[in-house]
């Protein structure tokens, strides 16, 4: 649905502004491409420490055995230098703050952790940061179609096209995070770890909003939730995850029995 929301977008582009069109889609193309290389080379410059397994034994090996059962390589895993409890993921790179040490024990670290590699896992390391500049890519074009076309029709149309854009990006990325959940679940040892962590972190909520909030595209935070609930919000509330991990949980012991 999404990639049909972005080709119509393109096509309106095309045809009301013909070259014009052709030389400001390749062209903010071409800008997002470069800003995503920029970021993905400095996304690192501050405060982090690549996890060496002298370090932490436990978190290392527990990352390597859920990697292997996930079927992926080893992620790269830092430390943030940060003592606001946090965690997030970005290409084969798992990164973790140091307050996360402070509020939760082995297990429920190796339950966020799960997390994360789920995201990896499941490829939305590669999928949020195409989603997030799609997003520009259509604010832009239809920017554009509204100060070049004079065309109502067209004008309504391009902005249609991004509100439902929109709509379909906050619906997938919510499914994504479940399914990052349901996959964490079949890597943990201890299932209901992960449950422990995020009923831990919905107190520090506030601390990572600013957090949040300063992150660029593609390193996006995927531990934090805002409380309060938002029709645009891209993130399922932590009640509504840790709901469904019990769900989970519970289902799969009820499918067991019967087996």
């Amino acid at each position: 649905m999404l990639k049909l929301i972005i080709l119509a977008q393109l096509l309106i582009t095309l045809f009301y502004l013909g070259k014009l069109g052709l030389v400001v889609i390749l062209g903010t193309i071409a800008f997002l491409f470069l800003t995503y290389i920029w970021i993905t080379r400095h996304s690192l410059t501050r405060d982090y420490s690549k996890l060496q397994w002298e370090e932490m034994p436990w978190l290392y090996d527990g990352i390597a055995r859920m990697a292997k059962k996930a079927g992926i390589g080893m992620p790269y895993v830092y430390i943030l230098d940060d003592y606001i409890p946090n965690a997030y993921s970005f290409g084969n790179s798992i990164v973790l703050s140091l307050g996360l040490f402070e509020v939760l024990d082995e297990d429920q670290i190796l339950g966020v952790a799960a997390h994360e590699i789920g995201h990896i896992k499941n490829g939305d390391t590669i999928l949020f940061p195409l989603m997030a500049y799609g997003r520009y890519l259509m604010l832009f074009l239809s920017a554009v179609i509204i100060v070049f076309v004079h065309t109502t029709i067209a004008v309504l149309a391009s902005l249609g096209l991004y509100v439902l854009y929109e709509i379909e990006r906050v619906k997938f990325l919510k499914e994504r995070e479940f399914k990052a959940d349901e996959t964490a679940l079949y890597l943990l040892d201890r299932p209901f770890s992960l449950k422990e962590a995020l009923e831990e972190l919905k107190y520090y909520e506030d601390l990572r909003i600013n957090v949040r909030a300063s992150a660029l595209p593609g390193i996006e935070p995927n531990i934090e939730r805002k409380q309060k609930k938002s029709f645009m919000a891209t993130h399922p509330s932590y009640d509504e995850r840790i709901w469904k991990i019990i769900a989970e949980i519970e289902g799969r012991a009820f499918r067991d029995t019967l087996k």
